[in-house]
């Protein structure tokens, strides 16, 4: 029950028009009602001219009303019942077009609005997330999740009420025509819940686990969209339609199941219904040939209790339905319920212009509670001094840039900037003091001024055009098809390495922070654009801090300081120079690429 109740909160913003809608499912279902009880006076009055006979005592004002119906004459009466029949019908559409839109409206807003949740959610989550979930797994949940609760929450919903009124009715009907055949009827009632129950436990089952299929496939999809060129360049084309496959015909073999048991519902619980009235018809129609009930109560009668097959059936699948919907939710609440494990303190302060220097107090870290990545690290960089950090693959080179933007948090030590603790201060206001290049060029599908004003999305296109000189891009920028305006594809595929990684500095440029972080900003590069990009960054680097990481050590020649770490420590500092003449780590990782190179 808790879980319907958290699926139903999603309706709170729209429970004014969610009324107004349940109120015109009201009305609808009496006008099936009434519509039904047309049988009455067609059957007895219009077609045999008899009276209308009903087997037990009514009120007086109802007495009355029946008695003017046995008084009106057969032509007259077909007259006005033409009229009454046309007039709801009518009314009949109109409730019915109204409620079916409202509640499509209401499911749509309500997938929107959970779906920017969501994606709000996703951004505001820390780094540690986006390392632990696959993509496909974070794709599934934002945009196919919340596709089921528009179904749950319009159609199955509206079904629910819809057919719950009516069944409300016509149960009604029954039992203030003939309360002893009413309640012998409804005995079989339990027999058609039964199977609706336990077919709805399996199918929450298989439901999950179709989302965690679904999960796994966008994970494949993506990934190899994203893969292609390796995939081609080993010619794994075959292999990955194959593990596609396997995926797809899972995916398949999971919807057949659920399919098989909701497909089943609906002849057991008719064939149950059936079986109830075929009883009742005959138990019935006794009484309508000893003359205790007229013809047309009766059409009546069987007429409602035929009626209550059809919500039943409705209300199997709108089980199905539902339990879909609940594997979805529970999704949907973990990922909104999730806490990030990088947020600003209660009392966290504005971080004020960066004047002075960070410094690292025996920062430790771990990735997990196995292995640290950093040692005990303490660093001091002076305000406008360039340091690089150099060292071998996976020495923690990388996650002190990772620390100082708060990706992640030391467990032991603590970073300041201007004697300021970074956790002690909001997050946007540290992370707009500082730029960052990385390895990796990430660019967006958009265009060039786009991208380059990511990081200050109101700047005019004169400081955009600055900022693509500086970053030694305006050249090949001008020479594109529409020059600023120019899309630049998915991770801007159309444009080369270099080119790519001009873009990223000029963004960062016009971002304009004091503190610059250069993340391996040229190891993918061949030579020819490595030197534009390296002309490029040392324009950037002007009056700013800066730490470069750097894996090629003759791109870190000129810093003021170069810091070299080895199993988490730092066991070097000092100028190229004095490291060199120290004939230490730096000299032999130097001497090593130099010979290679």
């Amino acid at each position: 029950m808790y879980q319907y109740l958290k699926l139903l909160r999603f309706l709170k913003p729209y429970r004014w028009l969610f009324l107004l809608a349940v109120i015109i499912m009201l009305f609808s279902s009496i006008f099936d009602g009434v519509s039904l009880s047309m049988i009455v006076p067609l059957a007895d009055k219009v077609l045999t001219d008899k009276k209308i006979v009903i087997p037990r005592q009514l009120p007086h004002f109802m007495e009355q009303f029946i008695q003017t119906i046995n008084n009106t004459p057969p032509a007259l009466l077909l007259n006005i019942m033409a009229i009454i029949i046309l007039i709801l019908f009518l009314f009949k559409e109109i409730f019915a077009f109204l409620q079916s839109y409202i509640m499509s409206d209401i499911g749509q807003r309500i997938v929107h609005d959970v779906r920017m949740k969501l994606y709000a959610k996703v951004q505001k989550l820390s780094l540690d997330y986006y390392t632990r979930m696959r993509g496909g797994e974070i794709v599934s949940r934002i945009l196919n999740d919340p596709a089921y609760l528009d179904n749950a929450l319009s159609y199955a919903l509206t079904d629910f009420i819809y057919e719950g009124s009516k069944i409300t009715l016509f149960t009604f009907l029954i039992f203030f025509i003939h309360f002893r055949l009413a309640f012998v009827s409804l005995i079989v009632l339990p027999l058609i819940a039964f199977p609706i129950i336990r077919v709805g436990k399996i199918l929450r089952k298989l439901y999950k686990a179709r989302q965690e299929k679904i999960a796994d496939i966008n994970t494949l999809v993506f990934e190899t969209v994203m893969g292609a060129r390796i995939v081609k360049a080993f010619c794994q084309q075959d292999y990955e339609i194959k593990r596609f496959n396997a995926q797809i015909h899972g995916f398949y073999k999971i919807i057949m199941k659920a399919t098989k048991r909701i497909l089943l519902l609906s002849p057991i619980t008719e064939f149950i219904g059936v079986l109830a009235t075929v009883f009742i018809f005959v138990w019935a129609g006794k009484e309508v040939i000893s003359g205790k009930m007229s013809f047309g109560i009766f059409g009546l009668f069987l007429g409602a209790l035929l009626s209550l097959i059809r919500p039943f059936k409705k209300l199997s699948q709108v089980n199905a339905i539902f339990q879909q919907a609940l594997v979805a939710n529970k999704r949907i609440y973990e990922l909104l319920e999730l806490k990030p494990t990088i947020s600003d303190l209660p009392l966290a302060i504005e971080l004020p212009p960066i004047k002075r220097g960070i410094v690292f107090e025996d920062v430790w870290f771990s990735y997990n509670s196995h292995t640290n990545v950093l040692r005990g690290i303490n660093l001091k960089i002076n305000a406008g001094e360039v340091v690089a950090i150099v060292g071998v693959s996976g020495v923690g080179k990388s996650t002190l840039l990772d620390l100082l933007l708060r990706f992640y948090d030391p467990y032991r030590g603590r970073i300041l900037i201007d004697g300021y603790d970074i956790k002690k201060v909001t997050l946007s206001s540290l992370r707009q003091q500082i730029g960052i290049v990385t390895q990796e060029t990430i660019l967006f599908n958009d265009t060039v001024k786009a991208n380059i004003a990511y990081g200050k999305p109101n700047a005019t296109i004169e400081e955009i055009e600055e900022a693509a000189l500086k970053a030694n891009a305006l050249d090949f920028i001008k020479k594109l098809p529409w020059g600023f305006d120019t899309v630049i594809g998915e991770r801007g595929t159309t444009l080369s390495g270099g080119e790519r990684q001009r873009i990223a500095i000029a963004r960062a440029i016009l971002k304009n922070p004091p503190i610059l972080l250069l993340d391996e900003a040229t190891s993918q590069l061949d030579s020819e654009s490595e030197r534009a990009v390296q002309y490029a960054i040392e324009k950037a680097m002007v009056g700013r801090t800066v730490l470069i990481v750097a894996h090629r050590l003759s791109t870190v020649r000129n810093s003021n300081r170069i810091v070299v770490l080895d199993k988490g420590r730092i066991v070097e500092e000092g100028t190229h120079q004095q490291l060199i003449e120290k004939d230490g780590l730096y000299r032999r990782l130097y001497l090593l690429q130099e010979s290679i190179s």
